[in-house]
């Protein structure tokens, strides 16, 4: 969190929620009290101690009526003339808009519309007192035919982007107290650099500058300025009730998360409900964690002879992608090989099938945490009773087995006990030569959030040589 330095007064903020609350028959909680006070906070010259807010809340906690709040106000006490911005869901504009229109219709109100306009991509309600509210869809009409803007308000700022800013901000250049407000979840991989500039200037010293984030996920910026994530565990409740305000406030029921965990998956859930955020889009081209020279050596023009039933599988999903790994030998002189790429994932419980028909692995894992790998988790397991294989092969990796296995694989490529056929195109290669790492703790990961290839390959293999053991067969250790 981040305050303004210069708030004085709290009077318009306190005064605003009790005219909402009385009207709306509504009331605040402390978190949306929160957004309000950081909103409406004046100095001792009466204008508003923060110039830019940022909000940065979960799903389901209460920011469509924190900054209706304050609209409201607007509108009717101060004349302001504000600009809603949403990304470019018109039925999102509109629902925001008729949520306004009906506290308005209260009898003490409705005389203080002077009219209001409807039309797709161009709703506005206008005061008799002057006040104005557009809303507009940032990707369609955007601030076209509006000037003078009070409150410039940027919801979904996950989707934002700079050329989106750079056609509306100038609809305040000559407004005497701009304010503009920034509400939106967690950033979106490759879609929120502007977001994430925002969020970065609450580390720094805050100014006329105000932040409000509920995320469950630690972050900093190194001595570099790069930004770091911490890891979040999606299943632990305790982080459900310390992150997701609607959840305290009984907006939202924990049967209904539960659920949504599950239709989610973990890291879906984990962005819409705990705020966790994808690194930064720009940071996107980082160096890959696996030195060039040393992953470049593993190739290897006469690939073992694989042996049916002395070999391991793993799968994986990125990008709308996915990769079976086979892999055989022993951890400390593995053989990793892909034997399935292509995309989508409707199409691996039946080649799971096949494979583990054919080649009879003694496992085949997955990384549990990865969301679209665990979702698939169940048609592959319905396949394989219905085939007569027993799905207790099936083996998801927790999150510390898949640390370890990115730090085993990582290893083994520096000591060079790792191989991989030559094969062109190589999508191994590709997800070698790019893939990024998460620093978790003094352990890592792929990450999946800042590749700028899918990784399903890499992780694949990843996970499919972590189940070999550690000792060879007297007569199976196949290279020196």
């Amino acid at each position: 969190m981040a305050l303004p330095v210069g708030a004085a007064s709290l009077d318009e903020a306190n005064a605003a929620i009790e005219l909402w609350e009385h009207y709306k028959g509504r009331t605040l909680d402390d978190g949306q009290r929160l957004d309000v006070a950081v909103m409406l906070a004046t100095r001792d010259d009466g204008l508003w101690a923060a110039s830019v807010t940022g909000h940065e809340k979960p799903r389901q906690s209460g920011k469509g009526d924190s900054i209706e709040v304050v609209e409201f106000w607007g509108l009717t006490q101060r004349s302001e003339r504000i600009l809603h911005t949403i990304h470019d869901a018109v039925l999102l504009a509109t629902e925001t808009q008729s949520r306004m229109l009906s506290l308005l219709e209260h009898p003490d109100l409705r005389r203080l519309v002077s009219r209001s306009w409807k039309g797709t991509g161009q709703q506005m309600i206008e005061m008799r007192n002057g006040g104005i509210i557009w809303y507009r869809t940032r990707t369609g009409a955007g601030g076209r035919g509006v000037d003078g803007v009070d409150r410039l308000v940027v919801d979904e700022a996950q989707h934002a982007e700079q050329q989106h800013l750079n056609s509306i901000t100038p609809t305040q250049a000559v407004s005497a107290n701009p304010q503009l407000n920034v509400l939106g979840t967690g950033g979106l991989e490759g879609k929120s650099a502007w977001w994430w500039s925002l969020r970065k200037q609450a580390k720094g010293a805050p100014g006329n500058f105000g932040w409000v984030g509920y995320s469950a996920q630690p972050w900093e910026i190194d001595d570099n300025g790069r930004v770091v994530l911490g890891d979040v565990d999606p299943y632990d409740r305790d982080v459900w009730w310390a992150t997701i305000p609607g959840l305290v406030a009984g907006r939202v029921s924990l049967d209904f998360l539960e659920r949504e965990l599950r239709v989610l998956g973990p890291e879906g859930f984990a962005q819409e409900y705990l705020c966790v955020w994808a690194p930064p889009f720009d940071e996107a081209e980082s160096l890959a964690k696996l030195p060039a020279d040393r992953w470049s050596a593993t190739t290897t023009a006469t690939p073992p002879d694989v042996v049916p039933g002395e070999l391991v599988l793993g799968y994986d999903v990125h990008n709308g992608v996915s990769s079976v790994s086979m892999a055989s030998g022993t951890l400390s002189a593995a053989y990793v090989e892909i034997v399935a790429h292509q995309s989508g994932d409707g199409w691996l419980p039946a080649r799971l099938v096949e494979l583990a028909l054919r080649w009879k692995p003694t496992a085949i894992g997955l990384d549990s945490g990865n969301g679209p790998s665990a979702a698939i988790l169940g048609p592959i397991r319905e396949a394989f009773e219905d085939a007569g294989l027993d799905p207790e092969i099936l083996r998801p990796l927790s999150g510390r087995a898949y640390r370890d296995a990115c730090g085993g694989f990582f290893q083994s490529v520096v000591d060079g006990t790792l191989r991989r056929p030559v094969v062109s195109p190589d999508n191994l290669d590709t997800a070698g030569c790019k893939a990024p790492e998460r620093v978790i703790g003094d352990a890592f990961v792929w990450d999946r959030r800042r590749s700028s290839v899918p990784l399903a390959p890499l992780v694949a293999a990843t996970v499919a040589r972590s189940l070999l053991s550690e000792k060879p067969a007297a007569d199976k250790f196949w290279f020196a």
